[in-house]
């Protein structure tokens, strides 16, 4: 008998302080900074209170570089996240859709124990 070993594929982005961005949304943001044509941009993800569910989720672009951020990029996008939020977001992963039935940035975030039917905000 042979023991046979599997690997488990490597992930083709790698987190920010937990955050990942697929590579579809880097693809999107990419595009979206061409359209307003600016290369000096990043792409703040923050967590901010408010919301039906107490917390809510913030995606902007952004040129300030504040005390604590934590930055990495992915493909050429470059992904900040303040010293607040990276505690809510450890996992999180955002990604981008494009269905027939939906269509907008999504984030996945293994942190979040309830969200309202808004999608916008958890807790």
């Amino acid at each position: 008998m042979t023991a046979e070993t599997t690997s488990l594929p490597t992930p083709t982005v790698a987190p920010v302080d937990g955050v990942v961005l697929t590579e579809a949304a880097a693809d999107k943001v990419k595009a979206l900074l061409e359209q307003e044509g600016r290369d000096d941009l990043a792409l703040r993800v923050a967590v901010q209170p408010g919301g039906c569910s107490g917390l809510r989720y913030q995606l902007f672009f952004d040129d300030r570089s504040l005390d604590g951020d934590s930055t990495k990029d992915f493909g050429g996008v470059s992904v900040v996240v303040d010293r607040m939020s990276v505690p809510y977001l450890g996992g999180a992963v955002i990604d981008f859709v494009d269905t027939i039935e939906k269509q907008g940035f999504t984030i996945d975030n293994p942190n979040a124990t309830g969200s309202c039917a808004c999608g916008d905000s958890f807790h």
